[in-house]
């Protein structure tokens, strides 16, 4: 998708960055240095991508553009506030939705939305006239009068995604939103986040998806053991690594001697073994196709699948951090 800067109504000025931090860091006791100096810049109107494996620092980044927890230095302004001068103010321009779902299990849909305008200073019948727009917005209007216990994940993730829009802020913070759930109602969030950006909305997603990514984000950035380590569009990234991609599925053979036998390959750039597969980074990988099968014939080496392909934004992600994304391999088709 891609989506340009839009003005919102009475909101932050559209030509302001909606986000900017400058060497933001996070040590938390122990010295343990879990953001380390990250700069961003994120548009006002565009939705943003933030990948990184289990611990890379997403979460804590997320948590200090949102006032949760303070950074240990540096500085960042969100909706055109100083989240250290003035975090009351940050927190009405924004919305969030974190990984952990916070709903009374005993509350309707309707009387938590309704609830949840309370607390931004909408009540009595512009409450239940902006329940109702959002329990529309994101498809809860039959279940509206149910208590949340009942719902499913999907419609769970769908009720918060409503509570963090109550008071139409300018930049929404999603973390994780769709881990976890099955690939329908993943396929329904993306349809949400969609929307609301439309409305003009600043999306900030953080994700483990890169399918999710791809769809979804104009820019994104990959942030690996507290530093951000690559940048730009999906499209950037991928043409940026130059090379074909050439897969040698393992199977359960000996990765190193793998390795070996396809030392001094010609054109080949990198190889980076990941689970039980061989990437090997070439110039011309159709080209290269016979030369690897030969060598791993000649060497007795009995493999599974090879394949060539075009980078993937899996590839890119692979090549930042040596590893895939770990709910890569449960995304929606």
């Amino acid at each position: 998708m891609t989506s340009s800067a839009r003005t919102r109504p009475g909101g932050a000025d559209p030509n302001e960055a909606a986000i900017e931090a400058h060497e933001l860091r996070r040590t938390f006791k122990g010295g343990v240095e879990a953001v380390k100096g990250i700069d961003l810049s994120v548009a006002a109107g565009e939705v943003f991508g933030f990948l990184g494996p289990n611990g890379a620092g997403k979460t804590t980044t997320v948590r200090m553009l949102c006032t949760l927890l303070p950074p240990t230095s540096g500085a960042a302004r969100v909706a055109g506030v100083d989240v250290l001068e003035d975090p009351a103010e940050v927190r009405r321009r924004i919305g969030v939705a974190l990984q952990e779902i916070g709903l009374d299990p005993v509350q309707t849909g309707r009387e938590l939305l309704e609830l949840q305008c309370g607390l931004y200073g909408i009540t009595g019948s512009a409450a239940r006239s902006r329940a109702g727009e959002l329990l529309e917005l994101v498809g809860l209007v039959e279940a509206a009068e149910r208590r949340t216990k009942t719902y499913s994940g999907g419609m769970k993730r769908r009720l918060d995604l409503a509570s963090a829009l109550v008071h139409s802020p300018d930049v929404l913070f999603l973390d994780e939103p769709t881990t976890g759930l099955d690939p329908a109602s993943r396929l329904t969030i993306w349809e949400e986040v969609r929307r609301i950006n439309s409305e003009g909305t600043t999306v900030f997603l953080t994700t483990q998806y890169m399918e999710e990514a791809d769809r979804l984000c104009d820019r994104l950035a990959i942030i690996d053991e507290g530093h951000i380590v690559s940048s730009g569009t999906a499209e950037q990234l991928k043409s940026q690594m130059g090379s074909d991609v050439v897969s040698v599925a393992l199977d359960g053979a000996d990765a190193s001697a793998t390795r070996a036998a396809f030392g001094e390959l010609p054109g080949l750039d990198r190889m980076v073994v990941e689970r039980d597969a061989l990437a090997l980074y070439v110039e011309d990988g159709p080209a290269l196709l016979a030369e690897v099968v030969r060598r791993l014939d000649r060497e007795g080496i009995r493999v599974g699948a090879i394949s060539v392909a075009r980078p993937s934004l899996d590839d890119v992600f692979l090549q930042a951090t040596g590893r895939r994304l770990e709910g890569d391999a449960e995304e929606p088709r």
